[in-house]
C-alpha cells in the first residue's frame, strides 16, 4: 500500500489578519517603540501587557492610524495599511475603543453607537439634508441593525435612550464597545476594556469579549493590566517594555518568563511576582 503523503496546504496555519513589522516610533528624543513586531491570528483574542509606559497606547495608535510610524509596517489581511488614515483603516474592518471614553456624552446610546457605522453608509451630503430614499433606507436597517443586534447582545436595552452623561462608567465603556461593533470589525482594538470596572463589571465584559470572538467570529487585540483577565481569556501575549517586545506566546509561558517578571517587579522578587501572576490566572479560572 503507497504511503500517503501530507498535504501541505491543509497543515498550514491560516494566515495572519494583522502583522506588525519592526514598527519604530520616536517623539522628538524619545523612543515609544522600537522593533515591535508580532502577528494576529484570525478569531484568536491577542493580549499586549507591559508596565506604564512601556509603549502599548502608542502601539495601538500606530496601528489603528493615529501615528504614523518611522519605520516598519502594519498589514491588515495582508495589504499594507500603514501609510492609510485612520477613517480608511476602519472603512477595512480595522475598529477601536479608547482608553480613556471618547463617546459624545450629551447624544444618547442609541445616537452614539449608530455613529460607529458613519464609514460604511453610501448616502451622500444632499441625501441625508433631504432624507431621500436611500438615506431614509440606510438610516432605518441602521437602526435595526444597532437594536435588534448589538443593543441586545450586550444587554444595553434598558438604556439606549438615555444620555451617555448619565451613566455609571462601566455602561459607558459597555456603550463604546458598541460603537465600535457598529464599525462591522474584523479585528476589534479594546484599549484596557475593563479599566476602573468593579468585579462584576470585569467578569461582564470579559464575557462580552469572549462571545464577539464565539459567536460574531470577530478577532480581538487588547491592552489590558488586569492580569487574571489576560491570563484567562487570551490564546497569545505580548509584553511590552521600554517600547520593545521582551516576551511573546502563550499565557501560560509568558507568565512564567523572567524577563516580563522583572519588567513588572524589576530586579527584586521574581518568584513573588510569579506566584502572584499564577495566582491570578487561577483565580480567574475559578470565577
Amino acid at each position: 500500500m503507497p504511503d500517503i503523503l501530507p498535504n501541505p496546504a491543509a497543515a498550514a496555519p491560516p494566515s495572519p489578519v494583522l502583522q506588525v513589522e519592526s514598527l519604530t516610533l520616536a517623539f522628538g528624543g524619545v523612543r515609544a517603540l522600537s522593533g515591535v513586531g508580532f502577528e494576529v491570528a484570525p478569531g484568536s483574542i491577542t493580549a499586549v501587557i507591559g508596565p506604564n509606559g512601556a509603549g502599548k497606547t502608542s502601539l495601538f495608535n500606530t496601528i489603528s492610524g493615529f501615528y504614523r510610524p518611522g519605520a516598519g509596517r502594519v498589514l491588515f489581511e495582508g495589504r499594507d495599511i500603514t501609510t492609510l488614515p485612520a477613517p480608511q483603516r476602519a472603512r477595512l474592518g480595522l475598529a477601536r475603543s479608547f482608553q480613556n471614553i471618547a463617546l459624545f456624552r450629551g447624544m444618547t446610546v442609541l445616537d452614539n453607537i449608530k455613529l460607529g457605522r458613519h464609514a460604511h453608509l453610501r448616502s451622500n451630503v444632499f441625501d441625508a439634508l433631504l432624507y431621500l430614499g436611500r438615506a431614509r433606507r440606510e438610516e432605518a436597517e441602521l437602526r435595526r441593525e444597532v437594536e435588534e443586534r448589538i443593543i441586545d447582545f450586550l444587554e444595553i436595552d434598558h438604556i439606549r435612550h438615555a444620555p451617555v452623561s448619565a451613566l455609571p462608567y462601566g455602561l459607558q465603556k459597555r456603550v463604546e464597545m458598541a460603537r465600535a461593533l457598529a464599525m462591522q470589525p474584523r479585528v476589534l482594538m479594546l484599549d484596557e476594556p475593563v479599566a476602573g470596572m468593579n468585579r462584576e463589571e470585569t467578569e461582564d465584559m470579559a464575557r462580552f469579549i469572549l462571545d464577539v470572538r464565539d459567536e460574531w467570529g470577530v478577532t480581538v487585540l487588547m491592552v489590558e493590566h488586569d492580569m487574571g483577565m489576560v491570563m484567562d481569556l487570551s490564546d497569545h501575549v505580548v509584553v511590552l517594555n521600554f517600547g520593545q517586545v521582551i516576551a511573546q506566546g502563550a499565557p501560560a509561558a509568558v507568565q512564567a518568563d523572567p524577563e516580563v517578571i522583572r519588567a513588572y517587579l524589576g530586579a527584586g522578587d521574581v518568584a513573588a511576582l510569579r506566584d502572584r501572576l499564577r495566582g491570578a490566572a487561577t483565580t480567574a479560572a475559578q470565577a
